[in-house]
């Protein structure tokens, strides 16, 4: 015997999927890594 049954409905957890359309949240996505990017070019970390 399991601790979990196989037919027990799924948590919702706000996760990506859920919320939002996914080509907005892919855009920030990449907008986060360019910034990211700029930031330590001009710091000088690379």
């Amino acid at each position: 015997m399991t601790a979990h049954p196989a037919t027990a409905p799924r948590a919702v957890t706000g996760g990506p999927g859920e919320d939002g359309p996914r080509i907005l949240e892919h855009a920030l996505g990449w907008i986060l890594v360019a910034v990211f990017a700029m930031l330590v070019t001009r710091l000088g970390l690379l």
